[in-house]
């Protein structure tokens, strides 16, 4: 199976660059399965009904969630809907809008996903979650029985030890395991030992020459000065596409080759 997890597409010209991108990519790599991690996506917090409804006509048939995911309450009712194909982390209370696990149903047959949140992740580490690793195998226990061809966890969290650990930690129980919320790719994409792909942090859909998709002097006055600021989206410059491409195998459940695509528009 060729599965494709796409980083954090940010705004209007992470859409744009998805739009332009993973058509092509669907073609020439023979892409099975595509996932991208949507938090961000509506004006950089959360994901609107009508940009949901867009980058599903670009080729992404699964939508992950972080800390933005409850930002649009439009998009609740999907959150809560098993048969639309997008989650909310599934450390949050079970009291949050909608689900942190879902099947999505392709013709190599059932793949299930996954979202989880670190433990420290920017101004919502003081946030109520569940262990992350507790969630995880309490999800993999209750769906053990259940036939699948694929597994893929997204940890969207801020420390680069959180994302390394939970990569080891379901290593030989899932398909992939991948990191995201940085913006900024790693270097270490790979199967593990026990055969699990995984990447750190996979970056994000939007403006290279930005701080993660905001513009620089939203950030260095706020930073140097101590001025409140709010971020502003940039817009102008060369454009990234950032993802993981996975080559599975369906009867195991695990990663036969990992491989990082960055693409600079």
């Amino acid at each position: 199976m060729r599965i494709l997890y796409i980083g954090d597409v940010m705004g209007e010209v992470g859409i744009e660059v998805v739009e332009q991108i993973v058509p092509r990519l669907r073609r020439e790599k023979n892409l099975d399965f595509v996932v991208a991690q949507a938090e961000n996506v509506s004006l950089g917090k959360g994901i609107t009904p009508i940009d949901f409804a867009r980058l599903k006509r670009s080729g992404v048939d699964f939508f992950t969630g972080g800390n933005h995911s409850f930002a649009r309450e439009a998009i609740y009712p999907a959150l809560a809907d098993p048969h639309q194909p997008i989650i909310r982390p599934a450390n949050y209370p079970t009291t949050m809008p909608g689900r942190g696990y879902k099947y999505a149903q392709t013709p190599l047959g059932p793949v299930l996903v996954i979202s989880m949140l670190g433990k420290v992740v920017g101004r919502d580490a003081d946030k109520e979650l569940a262990n992350p690793l507790q969630c995880m195998d309490e999800i993999l226990t209750a769906e053990s029985d259940t036939p699948k061809v694929a597994t893929i966890v997204n940890f969207h969290g801020d420390y680069s030890s959180e994302k390394v650990v939970i990569g080891h930690y379901v290593d030989g129980r899932v398909t992939m395991a991948v990191g995201d919320h940085w913006h900024v790719p790693t270097a270490d994409a790979r199967v593990l030992p026990g055969g699990t792909a995984h990447q750190t942090d996979v970056g994000m859909c939007g403006i290279l020459n930005s701080s993660l998709g905001v513009r620089y002097d939203a950030i260095t006055v706020r930073w140097r000065d101590g001025t409140p600021t709010r971020n502003v989206l940039e817009t102008e410059g060369p454009r990234q596409f950032n993802a993981l491409l996975v080559t599975s195998n369906t009867e195991t459940g695990l990663a036969e080759h990992a491989e990082a695509i960055q693409i600079i528009l």
